[in-house]
């Protein structure tokens, strides 16, 4: 077999996809969506592969932990957050300055 691009099986790997949902789902965290999954997947087990087989790509769906998700989630939140700007759109950092 072939490794192939993550991207090409996102859609055989769907099945494996639902039933992670499920069980987040049942433990509590409903706003957990396909893409959310796919994309801590990509940006974090298959960083830097080049190419993987459908079984690895079930093996870590299925294998996925909800604290792995969260410390993930935790992570790009701050990395994403201005924290010198305030709410009403002004650079606080300037005004330190």
């Amino acid at each position: 077999m072939d490794r192939q691009p993550i991207e090409k099986f996102k859609h055989a790997a769907k099945p494996a996809i639902t039933s992670k949902l499920e069980e987040f789902r049942i433990l509590g965290y409903e706003d957990m969506t396909e893409e959310k999954l796919w994309d801590f997947l990509k940006n974090k087990k298959w960083k830097k592969l080049d190419g993987i087989l459908i079984h690895e790509v079930v093996s870590d769906i299925l294998s996925v932990k909800i604290s792995d998700f969260m410390n993930y989630t935790t992570i790009e939140s701050y990395k994403d957050t201005n924290w010198f700007e305030s709410a009403e759109g002004e650079d606080i950092l300037k005004n330190l300055l």
